[in-house]
């Protein structure tokens, strides 16, 4: 005796709808015709765009045969399988599978019911991420491409990560990428356009933003870290701590004087620092890196102590005197009134760059990094007179120019 027809389940929107046929019928003497009418007559209606449960009965290597208990199998094509580019049917489903499809077209050219598996996810999955975006949650995802610009994201849609909100720093290898799981954050949704668009950066932000604070809650001022120089600018160079960047001034990268920060140090260098000051509000951090060395203006009180004569050569010319180099980089002042004996006008009178002289130590200040020095009293002590060549005069004071000399020269 033949079977009579099949239940037949139909979701029309949320609602799933089952027509039972309980009858039995003796189908030895109807026409095909007559089947056909009666089996016609136990199925209900739905319409493109519907969801239908069905069961996967047949695998192709384009396409995948799903029966929904209607008078003939529904086909989902390849494409419309999953979101994946260029999926293999034989690993999104498996004989015998409950999945769910929507109806694409009750009939093609052939007669067949088109159904996808992706749209019917799809429905489903744009509910769930925009619950989440609204909430300010994340998703994740496995990366499925690198295209143009950024990646694809599997988050049950297809969700663009741009290359640009990827990592906190720009990266130049997205392949690294392709297969991991990502988490990110949903920061726009435009159903119209079927367009998702994540940002992992910003769940990074706010991670370093959460280390910085832990680090500036527990950072005082004398403290000494160890860190790595991550950049360099004119300034002075910016040492990360391990979650957040402190700047070491140019002024406090040597005692010594230092005409640019890379004459210190380089970008990678490990390097011990000494905390100066902590702004909480500004989330600031200065740094000195001079401080975790011996300072030399402390020895020099040993090496030059007041009273004593030294020998020096002289650097530079001034017009209020001259700069002594005395050694080990440090330099001293001979005021133009500490030169000679008799009245000068200009210390070209008595010194030229390069001429060794005798100064004896007069005074030094550590906290202003001034050393003073005299030629005249070296020289009472040691009982020589100091040569003046008043040929030599003083240079002209330069005028200041008036308002129509400005202009003109503007001009």
């Amino acid at each position: 005796m033949a079977k009579g027809p099949r239940n037949l389940k139909v979701r029309k929107g949320s609602v799933l709808t089952e027509i039972k046929n309980t009858s039995v019928i003796d189908f030895t003497d109807i026409s095909d015709e007559e089947m056909n009418k009666m089996i016609d007559g136990t199925l209900t209606d739905f319409d493109e765009g519907d969801l239908v449960d069905g069961t996967v009965v047949k695998i192709e290597h384009d396409e995948v045969l799903v029966d929904i208990g209607f008078k003939s199998e529904g086909v989902i094509p390849v494409r419309e399988l999953s979101i994946r580019k260029d999926a293999d049917p034989s690993e999104i489903v498996s004989l015998g599978d409950k999945i769910e499809a929507l109806v694409l077209q009750k009939e093609d050219k052939d007669g067949r019911l088109i159904l996808s598996k992706k749209r019917a996810e799809y429905e489903r999955a744009w509910i769930s991420v925009e619950e989440k975006f609204k909430a300010g949650e994340t998703v994740t995802g496995e990366v499925i491409e690198v295209v143009k610009g950024g990646l694809i994201l599997d988050i049950g849609l297809r969700g663009f990560l741009p290359a640009s909100l990827v990592d906190l720093r720009r990266v130049k290898d997205l392949d690294m990428y392709l297969g991991t799981e990502i988490e990110a954050r949903v920061i726009e949704m435009d159903r119209n356009r079927n367009n998702v668009v994540l940002s992992r950066r910003v769940l990074l932000e706010e991670g370093r933003k959460n280390e910085r604070a832990e680090i500036l809650s527990k950072l005082s001022k004398g403290m000494r870290l160890k860190g790595t120089v991550s950049s360099i600018v004119d300034f002075g160079a910016f040492v990360d701590l391990g979650g957040i960047d402190g700047l070491v001034h140019i002024s406090e990268l040597s005692w010594n004087h230092v005409n640019h920060p890379s004459e210190v140090v380089k970008v990678g260098d490990e390097v011990e620092v000494e905390v100066l000051d902590v702004d909480l509000q500004r989330e600031r951090i200065s740094l000195g890196l001079k401080q975790t060395t011996e300072d030399p203006w402390l020895k020099l009180v040993e090496s030059y102590p007041v009273g004593s004569i030294v020998d020096g050569k002289v650097t530079k010319i001034v017009p209020f005197g001259a700069f002594i180099e005395l050694g080990n980089n440090v330099e001293g002042l001979v005021h133009i009134s500490e030169m000679a004996a008799k009245h000068i006008d200009t210390p070209a009178q008595v010194v030229k760059v390069g001429q060794e002289v005798k100064v004896k130590v007069m005074e030094i200040n550590p906290d202003r990094r001034r050393i003073s020095l005299s030629m005249k009293a070296a020289a009472d002590e040691l009982g020589f007179e100091i040569e003046v060549d008043e040929t030599i005069q003083a240079p002209e004071p330069r005028q200041p120019k008036k308002k129509a000399e400005k202009a003109a020269d503007a001009e």
